[in-house]
């Protein structure tokens, strides 16, 4: 049983949630924000606090869960990781590679334990889409398409560090498309190049809120990412075209491998094999529930299906080579190193 400080009431409201479908693996103790009346909120018979100090020089805290926003996180996860704790960190990361490689080098040094936020991987659809790739019934994958289609309107950006590059980060790539960035190299392995188109039309703010990428992989496959927060309803979408059959998964915005996917047999193969495959599965943990029970595995010394700070850094060489291949106007190939020009940092020039 380990022992969690929630940081952040927001998002932390679901990572309470996740943490509370697993009672026998993690205890939360505390909800820490600076507006005390909103963690009350969440906190339910637990104690709430603003000093985050208190709770790093708490030896009972196990866990630092930081559900704060992305300007925060870098300074936030060094000073728990310096602390002893176990550190998850909501997306994104940190605000740059450089500060990837930093805090990964800080994990290291004290022998802590980083786990990045990305819930999409968790979930029915995904353990299919791996129980089929180990079966041998997928092949090789020759292309694929996703989309980040959300709705966010100016009340969505009326919380002044939203819509800003000092506060957020960045835009629709860094805080929505993020996620399913990630789902798809877990699936068919690293990028190897991409070129981005990105543009401001839905919002009056300071970040993309469009962008249309295309992205070569390293296995060969070729993907597009259509990404925009301007639809009218909230959709995650991911669809992969293999040798063996197509997938498409659910479209649910925040956990997209919750419930079961739909694959559609290719010959040579038949649906029945497929369909045999699928129906010896077990139903899997999704989202926040699914992640945390992973973390927990990997604390316990079972590692294999967490969330590790190199597919943090990961994600966050996307968004660079992203942003670096829509100011350019060019493909950019990765991986990128510390002489990349956006190594230590991404924002727009002046």
């Amino acid at each position: 049983m380990r022992r969690v400080a929630i940081i952040g009431a927001g998002i932390g409201r679901e990572h309470l949630a996740g943490y509370e479908a697993l009672p026998e693996r993690f205890d939360v103790v505390t909800i820490c924000d600076l507006d005390l009346d909103r963690a009350r909120d969440i906190a339910g018979d637990r104690p709430v606090t603003d000093d985050f100090a208190a709770l790093l020089a708490d030896p009972g805290i196990d866990v630092i869960d930081i559900c704060l926003p992305p300007h925060l996180h870098f300074g936030m996860a060094m000073r728990a990781l310096e602390a002893g704790k176990a550190v998850v960190c909501e997306k994104p990361l940190v605000g740059s590679l450089d500060e990837a490689d930093q805090l990964i080098a800080k994990a290291r040094e004290t022998g802590g334990q980083l786990f990045p936020v990305f819930q999409y991987r968790y979930g029915t659809g995904a353990a299919q889409l791996t129980a089929l790739i180990e079966a041998g019934l997928a092949g090789r994958c020759y292309a694929g398409s996703l989309e980040t289609h959300w709705n966010r309107d100016a009340a969505y950006y009326a919380i002044d560090w939203r819509g800003t590059w000092a506060g957020e980060q960045g835009g629709a790539l860094l805080g929505h498309a993020i996620h399913i960035h990630d789902l798809l190299p877990s699936v068919l392995g690293p990028v190897a190049r991409i070129y981005a188109e990105l543009a401001t039309r839905v919002n009056a703010i300071e970040t993309e809120d469009c962008a249309a990428l295309t992205l070569r992989m390293e296995s060969g496959a070729v993907v597009t990412s259509s990404v925009t927060l301007g639809a009218a309803e909230d959709m995650s979408r991911m669809r992969l075209m293999f040798e063996g059959f197509t997938v498409e998964s659910d479209h649910a915005p925040y956990a997209p491998a919750a419930k079961p996917w739909r694959f559609t047999a290719r010959a040579p193969r038949q649906q029945a094999e497929i369909d045999t495959v699928l129906a010896g599965l077990p139903e899997a943990k999704a989202g926040f529930e699914g992640f945390f029970e992973a973390m927990a595995d990997a604390l316990d010394g079972k590692p294999g299906r967490e969330v590790t700070p190199g597919d943090g850094r990961a994600a966050l060489e996307l968004v660079t080579a992203a942003y670096h291949s829509a100011r350019e106007g060019l493909p950019v190939a990765l991986p990128l190193t510390s002489d990349h020009p956006l190594y230590g940092s991404w924002m727009p020039p002046g």
